[in-house]
């Protein structure tokens, strides 16, 4: 083709131009043929993607490419002249995350042949990894706020900050389930409901990323990829032990378990994926095809790539023994559509001698490697301006990041009970306050965060004193540890409390700072050194309070003072006994660095509280599993909604039910519905239906109520929930106040997986339910759905 190019050049009327001339034109011609075959159609921004794509692959050796499918960290990356298709960002400080990230990226740019940048990572599951970034609340906090558009703006937030010193790709949002309190990353996870978590995930994703709506090419400036984790069912290991299999079958993990992710692929656009470490059904995510192909891509249409979990393909021969060694588990994860291993090639850099002996197609490594390069360039990597260290202060924790963060905890805290309104406390009446327990004065911020040191945040004692001033007398006593049995500290507790009018007891856990399996308590000297009680790889066999922290309490209540008990913990845990008996509970999760001052605003009425549960709570260990929307065989765990009728099923010496409900919180306020509408009786294929109801704060302070719409009852083929969360919105109200609530319900909201494992919209009845909780239904229509 090129020789015959070039003679047309010179070439003319079939005659051969004269020789100077003949000359010339061989010159150019071969100037244009070298130019052409050296053009970098890769590194043109101009050019469309599957270009530049399809170019720089051709160009690519088959070590190249098997280099884009590894990670490396940061520094590792400049010891080697192929460079890797993501790199990690150490758990440091965020300056010096910033200073790698210029070495490693210009050291790929200039040093490596081709010039392929890595795909920097981070962790952001609340904040980026790094000393010195801004601390937001964990997820399980986040997702009590039942707030979508704070979240998203908490994204926003956290992708500026991280962006700054680098990072590309953030290895967050989880998209699991909370299913059992026993297992450590719950504190990790929005909620129990795939509708609400679908909500609170898209909405982080499209914060982080940008709104995909919006986004006409790629991720733009100031915002970075994100990941889906865990892919899929997760959350429910057997005995509430991570890694253990998921018992689920496949109606239940379509219908519950995959549509928060199926949400982030389609209405999120999210980029990355992470297969989780479990097994479903005998088939290790890591090597399950039918999710990572034929549901993943073909059934969704994702277009991102599937980023292994840290030593998930090594795991398929050393911890599930699918494969007898690495070279054996290469083309299995290969096969099954994982891109990218993590967090070094340990298993892919077997598959640079596997192609060349022919067990391996190259074409395999190639459409991988196209997905990974196709989200590269749609992230402007090759055009990405380096960090600007000097710039980081103007940009990371910022006041208004940091007022954003205790935002974000004001809205999370949940009031569960106040008896006889003791709470909020009266700071004028009170002369004196006993702040007690093991949490009162250390910070929790939960796994993936960056420390547990006080010094960097506001504890629940500081917070006090901050609000207090010199009005209240603190007295302070630390009780007893958050675990063991010692009981020294109990005498100064209770004198504590004797000695003061009133008291408040933080009780609850701790979670390891950074996180991952295979790093698990390597904590930093000047960290407090109680033992882990949660978070990844801390499971637990009791869900009471641990060590001796209701001992305390108990003590503490003999002296017979008011009390409030603030919980600051990563789990659901059982506090029966403190129902029963403590006139004011508090649940504040792990609230981010301003959580004392979120906490005291709360205790003292600044803020008055609106966040909700996301989780039902259980009585016990025992009566694991609950949650809300169950099927009516299961109908023990609730009282049938709307239905004074006890629950059908029952153990020998307890009930089923919950100690508080999915969607539960309290106010100091008060809040009326009325004038329930729904548009139409019936409705069909194509059209939808707007449910309102009128609510007004009738109660005397200004507060945030969160309207929850339900449905359930109908009649399918196959048994469905009792109820199921469909729509929510959370709006503020001054006293007297009305607004009008409206929602949508589509056919696809009744849609069912029937016997045939199709996703179908059957007719039928079914009510339509505005609820305060998943326990109390505050009005209820019926509805019919028509073929």
């Amino acid at each position: 083709m090129r020789e015959t190019h070039v003679m047309r050049l010179y070439v003319k009327n079939d005659k051969f131009i004269f020789p100077m001339q003949k000359k010339i034109a061989l010159l150019i011609a071969f100037a244009f043929v070298i130019k052409t075959a050296n053009a970098q159609v890769y590194k043109n921004p101009k050019a469309p993607v599957a270009e530049r794509v399809k170019d720089l692959l051709a160009r690519m050796t088959l070590e190249e490419k098997v280099g884009q499918m590894s990670m490396n960290s940061l520094k590792g990356s400049m010891q080697n002249p192929i460079a890797y298709g993501v790199c990690e960002s150490p758990f440091t400080n965020i300056n010096d995350i910033a200073t790698l990230s210029i070495s490693a990226k210009k050291y790929a740019k200039e040093q490596t042949r081709l010039g392929i940048p890595p795909i920097q990572i981070g962790e952001c599951l609340h904040g980026q990894l790094a000393a010195g970034a801004t601390i937001f609340p964990q997820a399980i906090a986040q997702g009590s706020t039942w707030n979508p558009a704070l979240i998203e703006k908490m994204g926003s937030v956290i992708a500026y900050e991280a962006s700054s010193s680098g990072v590309d790709q953030a290895l967050s949002p989880l998209f699991d389930l909370i299913r059992d309190p026993r297992y450590g990353r719950n504190e990790e996870c929005y909620a129990e409901d795939l509708y609400l978590v679908s909500r609170m995930g898209t909405s982080f994703v499209i914060g982080m990323q940008g709104d995909p709506s919006q986004t006409i090419y790629g991720i733009g400036k100031d915002k970075v990829i994100c990941t889906a984790k865990h892919f899929a069912a997760y959350s429910i290991p057997v005995a509430g032990i991570n890694l253990a299999p998921a018992s689920v079958g496949e109606r239940e993990l379509r219908s519950m378990f995959l549509p928060p992710f199926k949400a982030a692929v389609q209405k999120a656009n999210i980029y990355a994926l992470m297969p989780a470490y479990n097994e479903i059904d005998g088939v290790p995510a890591h090597a399950n095809k039918w999710l990572l192909q034929t549901i993943l891509r073909q059934e969704w249409g994702f277009k991102g790539y599937v980023f292994s979990d840290y030593e998930g393909l090594k795991h398929l021969y050393t911890f599930h023994h699918i494969a007898q060694d690495a070279d054996n588990a290469a083309p299995i994860g290969l096969n099954a559509g994982v891109d990218l291993e993590a967090p070094s090639p340990d298993v892919y850099e077997k598959l640079i001698n596997l192609v060349k002996t022919g067990k391996v197609k190259e074409a395999q490594i190639d459409s991988a490697v196209a997905r990974i390069l196709t989200i590269k360039f749609k992230a402007g990597l090759f055009e990405k301006a380096l960090p600007d260290t000097l710039a980081l202060k103007k940009r990371v924790h910022t006041p208004d990041h940091i007022a954003l963060s205790q935002q974000i905890a004001e809205e999370s805290i949940i009031l569960l009970k106040n008896e006889k309104q003791l709470l909020p406390l009266n700071i004028n009446s009170l002369k004196s306050l006993a702040v007690i327990g093991p949490n009162a004065n250390q910070v929790q911020y939960g796994d993936y965060s960056s420390t547990r040191d006080s010094r960097s945040g506001t504890t629940v004692l500081d917070g006090i004193k901050q609000l207090a001033g010199n009005k209240i007398k603190i007295n302070y006593a630390k009780g007893c540890a958050l675990s063991g049995s010692d009981k020294s500290g109990f005498e100064a507790a209770v004198d504590a409390a004797r000695n003061s009018d009133a008291v408040v007891v933080v009780l609850g856990t701790t979670s390891v700072v950074f996180s991952g399996v295979g790093w698990n308590g390597h904590a930093p000297e000047s960290e407090p050194k109680d033992p882990f009680t949660c978070g990844e790889g801390y499971d637990v066999t009791d869900i009471n309070p641990d060590g001796v922290q209701r001992e305390l309490l108990q003590e503490v209540y003999k002296t017979g003072k008011p009390i409030v008990l603030v919980l600051v913990h990563g789990r659901p845990q059982s506090i029966s006994w403190e129902k029963e008996n403590i006139p004011a509970i508090v649940e504040a999760w792990y609230p981010g660095e301003r959580g004392g001052n979120a906490i005291a605003n709360i205790l003292f009425g600044k803020v008055n509280p609106s966040g909700r549960l996301t989780v039902s709570i259980p009585q016990s260990t025992g009566h694991i599993p609950v949650f809300y929307n169950h099927v009516a065989s299961n109908k023990g765990f609730y009282h049938n909604p709307g239905s004074p009728e006890k629950p059908g099923q029952d153990y020998v010496f307890s009930s089923p039910g919950v100690l508080f409900p999915f969607g539960y919180g309290l106010s100091y306020t008060s809040f009326k519905y009325s004038n329930m509408q729904v548009s139409s009786p019936t409705f069909s294929k194509g059209e939808e239906v707007t449910v309102s109801v009128d609510v007004t704060n009738s109660g005397s302070m200004e507060g945030k109520e969160v309207v929850q719409l339900y449905l359930g009852n109908k009649i399918n083929s196959v048994t469905t929930p009792v109820m199921a969360l469909k729509g929510f919105d959370k709006i503020s109200l001054k006293p007297g106040e009305t607004k009008t609530v409206k929602f949508k319900i589509k056919p696809e909201d009744i849609a069912v997986w029937n016997v045939n494992m199709k996703l179908v919209t059957e007719p039928g009845t079914f009510d339509v339910m505005i609820a305060r909780s998943a326990e109390e239904v505050v009005l209820k229509k019926t509805l019919e759905y028509k073929e």
